[in-house]
């Protein structure tokens, strides 16, 4: 069983570590960053996280992939998106798609 001092150990450890990381990233001296292929990968790593997190939380239900109501409003997201709709009409029409889904 997990106890609060389990749960605090580990918060603490990943917070040490990610500071330790950040730290790392740092003190790379700058001639390592200024390259046009470094600086192509760290334009599109973020984007290439998010969609992976993105595509997790839509498609998985802890240990299964399941197609239900947030596939739907991920449809409608992206069709939005490629129409060049704004974005709170991105996510109010992804919510809307969700919940009707949802609801029927």
């Amino acid at each position: 069983m997990i106890t609060q001092t389990s749960i605090w150990i580990a918060v603490i450890v990943s917070s040490a570590a990610c500071y330790a990381l950040k730290l790392a990233g740092m003190s790379i001296p700058q001639s390592w960053l200024a390259g046009p292929r470094i600086q192509r990968v760290a334009g599109l790593l973020p984007i290439a996280l998010l969609t992976a997190l993105v595509v997790v939380q839509t498609v998985t239900d802890h240990q299964s992939l399941v197609l239900d109501a947030r596939a739907i409003g991920l449809a409608v997201a992206i069709a939005l998106l490629i129409a060049r709709a704004s974005f709170p009409v991105v996510v109010v029409g992804a919510a809307l798609a969700s919940a009707l889904i949802h609801h029927l």
